[in-house]
């Protein structure tokens, strides 16, 4: 399988002159690739801009649409209407055009035929066009398109500007096509140098400790009562001084008995209050203690999930309903709610894309 990327502003030219750079090992410049040019009604367009995301490929494939506009005159001469239809070039690694085109040949019975990609005539009097040679391409339509012989194009075709979409091999190159270029419903991304990417066993990871910042609280408390009750027990604790002789007593005085000599006062009378004094004090002080008061904070079990716009449960019921009577997906940009839906979700900024591709698949 592929993953489609889109860049806008770019020609196939361009791509070519900056393929190395963009995927470095994925491009190989050796390999042998072709341009062929598919025609399809317009409404399948979305479908074949990501067409490269259920294919298996081995090299970057590269697709533009073009839109006839001045030159949509040369189409109707040929008894073709070109407001029917949309007009991709493809350009592909030979090796990966059969399974590219197996499902549409097999399935929808693609009809194959051999198209001449002219310039336009300068008669038509076009602003800005550069004349180039005669470029004969293998042409794929679909049955209910007729078929032509000749394409005119005002520039030849590596050099169309517009939206590229690029399909790079997902297995390789997954991670390098969204930091290289703007993936279809993410955004626009950086570009990276040449990348090998390789595939990293991913350990299983414990989840996040949800009581870090309960047991942080819990520390702090008792870190203050432990430092509260200290200073308390040194405040309340009697500092006592023995009192010491003024004069040392003579020898001849201690054995005549005529010498006093005083005792500290915790050597008369020991004091056993202060024991309790500081077991009740202790006991005081935690009970007051601020700390005791602290709620801890509750754990949240669940978070909230975002709500869904108004938007988007319209356009989720519209193609809900519309798979429930059985329209298929490919069929339901023809309902006129449709285009209605589009256009004010574009307003609003809501992709509708994917979660088109998430309800298609569910059925």
């Amino acid at each position: 399988m592929g993953i489609t990327a889109m860049i806008p502003d770019m020609t196939i030219g361009q791509l070519y002159s900056e393929a190395d750079s963009r995927w470095g090992e994925i491009w190989d410049e050796d390999a042998a690739r072709l341009r062929i040019l598919l025609i399809f009604p317009r409404k399948e367009r979305k479908m074949m801009e990501l067409h490269g995301d259920m294919i298996e490929h081995g090299q970057p494939v590269m697709t533009i649409f073009h839109r006839p506009r001045d030159e949509a005159s040369l189409l109707e001469d040929q008894g073709f209407d070109p407001r029917a239809a949309s007009f991709q070039f493809v350009d592909i690694a030979s090796p990966d055009l059969g399974p590219w085109m197996q499902q549409l040949i097999s399935n929808e019975k693609w009809m194959r035929s051999m198209v001449d990609v002219m310039s336009v005539p300068f008669s038509l009097g076009l602003p800005t066009q550069r004349s180039f040679e005669t470029e004969q391409v293998i042409c794929f339509r679909h049955p209910s398109l007729p078929a032509i012989e000749r394409y005119y194009l005002p520039f030849p075709p590596t050099s169309i500007p517009g939206k590229c979409f690029v399909s790079l091999p997902r297995r390789q190159a997954a991670e390098l096509a969204r930091q290289q270029a703007e993936v279809l419903g993410v955004g626009r991304l950086v570009k990276k140098s040449k990348i090998t990417v390789q595939e990293v066993a991913q350990e299983p990871t414990s989840p996040p400790a949800v009581m870090n910042q309960n047991e942080a609280t819990m520390n702090a408390m008792m870190d203050n009562f432990s430092n509260e009750m200290l200073e308390n027990m040194a405040e309340q604790q009697e500092v006592r001084d023995v009192e010491l002789p003024k004069s040392s007593p003579s020898h001849a005085e201690i054995s005549a008995g005529t010498a006093f000599v005083p005792l500290p006062p915790s050597a008369n009378k020991p004091n056993a209050s202060q024991p309790e004094s500081i077991a009740q004090s202790s006991e005081n002080n935690f009970d007051n203690s601020p700390s005791s008061d602290v709620q801890l904070p509750e754990i949240q079990d669940k978070i909230d999930e975002p709500e869904m716009s108004e938007i988007e449960i319209e356009f989720r019921e519209l193609v809900t309903g519309l798979l429930a009577a059985g329209v298929e997906p490919s069929d339901m940009m023809d309902d006129p709610r449709w285009e209605d839906i589009s256009e004010r979700a574009t307003a609003v900024g809501f992709e509708t894309w994917p979660v088109f591709l998430e309800l298609a698949a569910m059925e």
